[in-house]
């Protein structure tokens, strides 16, 4: 069961222009040794733009089987740490998780 993660690395997200304050580049180098060390069961990738902008930093979860999880405002190590914690144990998401999950911007 493959869980893939999104994260949006375009105009705002994953810039100090807008989040000057947070090591963007840790951020997804974290998430690179998650996918490292999972065997597959973590696959990562970015995107130029999620068009969520007015939430960013975006990551988005697609379970393997469930709907994609978008998360927003991903700014903080705690964060990350509940985002880490859910992606190596497999689920369930942690419910603090909830308070970053965003409705995905309209196709």
């Amino acid at each position: 069961m493959t869980n893939y993660v999104t994260v949006c690395r375009g105009c705002c997200c994953g810039t100090t222009k807008k989040h000057p304050d947070y090591d963007h580049e840790a951020q997804l180098e974290r998430l690179r040794e998650v996918a490292a060390q999972s065997g597959g069961t973590v696959r990562l990738r970015t995107a130029d733009c999620l068009d969520a902008c007015e939430n960013s930093n975006v990551i988005v979860v697609k379970p393997a089987g469930a709907k994609p999880v978008w998360l927003g405002f991903v700014l903080h190590d705690a964060i990350m740490d509940d985002l880490e914690k859910w992606l190596r144990d497999g689920g369930p998401m942690p419910k603090v998780l909830e308070l970053n999950r965003i409705t995905p911007p309209k196709p």
